[in-house]
Formats: C-alpha cells, structure tokens, sequence
C-alpha cells in the first residue's frame, strides 16, 4: 500500500515549520546527501570530517586533499541543482546535465584504464568519446550507450521528462526513479554519472515540492540489487534501457518510494516534536567505526580530537561535537568537564550564546 500521498498531505499541513527546524533539516540533508552520494563513489571522508567540511570549512584527521575538493564541489552542484529546480519558469535541460558533471568533477583529469595499460583524459562537462561499460555480478560485461549515439539518446531524455512533467500524470517518485534509471542506461559522461543520476532525483522530487533524499552508503547492495532487477527487465540493448517504460523499473520505483515513505515519516515526527532530531545516514556503518571518531592506529582521544573542533569553530555546540565523533553527548560532557579541570579550556558567556576557548599552556621547566 503506498503511503506517500497520506504522508505527504500531512507534512504540507505542518508547515510552516519554525527557522531552527527548517535550518536543522537542512543541514542535516546537506551533510547526508554529499557524505552518502559520493561515498557509495569511493569518496574517503568520514561522516564526520565530511560535517567539519561542509558546516565549518574545517578538517580534521587525514584525508586525500582531492576527497576534500571532491566533496565541496559535489555540495556546490547540490545548491545549484536545488536553486535550478526551484525555478518553475526552467526546464530540464542538456545544458543543466552539462553544467551538474562540470561543476561535480572541478577540471579535466587522467583516469587509468580498466587493464591498467593506458591513461585517458576525462573532459568534464563534455559527452564520452569512448565507450563505458560495467563488469556485473557474474563477470559479464554490461555496455552502456555508445558515444554515438549518446546525443541523440540525451536529446529525447530531456524531451520525454519535459513532457512527462508538464502532463503530470506520473507520480513525483515514479518520475524520479524513470529518470534516474533511463539515464544511467545512457551514462553520458565518463565519470559522475552516479552521483548525478541521485542529483537527479532529488531535481525532481523538489520539483514536485517533495523533501528530498538520501541513498545511505550502508544500502549499496539493496540500490544496485534494484538497478539490476530493472536491467533484467529491460535487456542488455542500451537503447532499450534509455528508453524504458514504467512498468520494467518498478524495482526502482518500489525502491525509491521506501526511502521517500521513510523520509516523510520522520520528517513528520520531528517537525511534531516526536523525535528531537535525525541523521539520515545513522545506520551507516562508517560511523560507528572508530576511524569516524578516533583513529586508533594514531592513538587520537577524543579529547584531543574535541580540542581541534574548539579550536576550528569556537561556537560549536556539545549537540553538534557528539554528532561530529558519534559519540553521545553524556561523552562530550564529560570530556569536556576533563579539559576545563586541566584548565585547557574555558566557556566565555552563556551555555546557549557563549563560545569555547583553548586556553594557552604554560611550557614547563
């Protein structure tokens, strides 16, 4: 039974929500979405270094400077996307796909190949010159649109969803699945088709005044189990998978409206006050791994590691430390009473409006 048009009904009757709970929700997606997105792509930053990244513009622990960039560029491409999706007056475009992997991947770059026998230029923003394939489950080899006739396969994509929405007649998460799987069918790119694909969906649901979503990292198996049900239905011609129909994706449809579903429900909870708050990514099994927290091949405390936070973004709160470390606030607390004992820190000001202060150390004799 499909829930979503009750859920969504009552999510619209709850707004307007308040500041804090509309900026809670935000970050909260912002953080989610970019962690998830490009750690299902290889990305290394932890849960917690992605939100010292995105909250502060700040780092902490080690990481490939490019995973950093990677990750930045990624959330700009976020905020466009949603600033283009908003505009009613707009419509999908060649032109916006384009713009979506040139901002993603930053500049051109060298890949090596599959073998290991030549490098190749990857030219951002720019339709693959050379064919791109997969290597399934069972070791065969799954081609995807040629780069011949990826134009043309692009040109009725955004066509078709031009005039599906204008029709209105499917609904926001049929759309958005349909979308995503017709073009990861065609993968025009040579790289960040992926993450678009998701940027993607989320363009519709925002278009359709839905919240948007989150596909979890720790949920990899279950999308791609997904994505491979539809492929049987649909067959193995790239043509007939840029153009496939309703009916032979419902996997991904089915798929697609869980998470929509889950993420109504919740939002609907805190926006009553039932849950004080959420992470979409909770569940992702990167966080409760030390590295997230504490390197231990470093021997880092969590001390020391709530002294580098203090020290990147002094008014950061104990709520937003623990959810940084995934360590629970009772955690923060007592280290931080451990620290102000040491007289290695002090709070100037109030609980809610002050802010933390590393206090300088006398250097022994």
């Amino acid at each position: 039974m499909n829930n979503i048009p009750q859920l969504y009904r009552e999510w619209q009757s709850l707004q307007p929500l308040s500041e804090q709970k509309e900026r809670d929700i935000r970050q909260q997606f912002l953080v989610d979405f970019n962690y998830n997105s490009n750690h299902l792509e290889g990305n290394t930053l932890t849960y917690g270094q992605t939100k010292m990244l995105l909250l502060f513009g700040g780092t902490m622990g080690s990481a490939k400077m490019q995973d950093y960039e990677e990750m930045k560029a990624h959330n700009i491409g976020l905020e466009w996307m949603k600033s283009t999706a908003r505009d009613k007056d707009k419509m999908l475009s060649e032109m916006f796909i384009r713009e979506l992997n040139r901002i993603i991947l930053v500049r051109d770059f060298y890949k090596t190949s599959r073998d290991g026998d030549y490098r190749y230029k990857i030219h951002v923003g720019v339709y693959k010159t050379r064919l791109n394939s997969v290597i399934t489950s069972t070791g065969e080899l799954f081609d995807y649109a040629s780069p011949e006739e990826t134009p043309q396969l692009m040109s009725d994509l955004v066509r078709w969803y031009r005039g599906e929405e204008e029709s209105g007649i499917m609904k926001a998460e049929e759309l958005a699945a349909l979308l995503h799987y017709r073009y990861i069918r065609i993968h025009p790119f040579e790289d960040g088709n992926g993450r678009i694909a998701r940027l993607l969906v989320n363009y519709t649901l925002l278009r359709h005044n839905y919240p948007m979503i989150v596909i979890r990292t720790d949920d990899r198996e279950q999308y791609l189990d997904a994505l491979h049900q539809c492929d049987l239905l649909t067959g193995k011609i790239p043509y007939d998978g840029a153009n496939a129909a309703l009916e032979q994706i419902q996997p991904l449809v089915d798929y697609i409206s869980s998470i929509l579903e889950k993420k109504l429900t919740t939002l609907i909870k805190f926006a009553k006050g039932e849950i004080p708050d959420f992470m979409e990514a909770k569940d992702d099994p990167d966080l409760t791994n030390t590295n997230v927290s504490v390197n231990v091949s470093q021997n880092v405390s969590v001390k020391n590691k709530i002294i580098e936070l203090i020290t990147q973004q002094p008014y950061i709160t104990v709520k937003e430390m623990a959810q940084i470390l995934s360590v629970t606030e009772r955690t923060i607390y007592r280290q931080l009473d451990i620290l102000k004992t040491e007289n290695r820190i002090e709070r100037i000001g109030s609980d809610k409006t002050g802010h933390w202060k590393i206090k300088q150390q006398t250097p022994s004799r």
